[in-house]
């Protein structure tokens, strides 16, 4: 069963970067959607930025087009987000998750997710 491990989390002033990463334990096209996922305080967990890991495909919320980047390293088992202009809107935990079968509908509703992270800790704060 496939493992994934992030990291980068902490605390940023607003209009600040982080770069969060996932490692995972295998990497290969059979888990074919790799991304990130938050939670807010009191909210729902939500996707935020995924791609395929054939890198056809990514995908960036609307709510952070344009300050969040999602990226790939596959020979260091690695997706990464690049987060720049934080708002304390940003602050969450953000989790990473690996699908088979694409960036499907499921993989963006949370359904038949093959594995989550841990989750890491983003504050964004003055």
């Amino acid at each position: 069963q496939v493992q994934l491990v992030e990291s980068g989390g902490g605390s940023v002033q607003p209009g600040g970067s982080l770069r969060l990463s996932c490692v995972a334990s295998e990497y290969t096209v059979s888990l074919s959607c790799m991304g990130w996922f938050r939670q807010r305080p009191g909210k729902e967990r939500e996707a935020v930025a995924a791609m395929t890991t054939r890198g056809s495909y990514t995908y960036h919320a609307d709510i952070v087009k344009g300050r969040f980047s999602i990226s790939q390293d596959s020979a260091k088992r690695t997706v990464y987000l690049q987060m720049n202009s934080l708002k304390p809107g940003d602050t969450a935990t953000y989790y990473c998750a690996a699908k088979r079968g694409g960036c499907n509908p499921d993989y963006f509703n949370r359904i038949g997710i093959d594995a989550w992270g841990q989750g890491t800790l983003v504050t964004v704060s003055s």
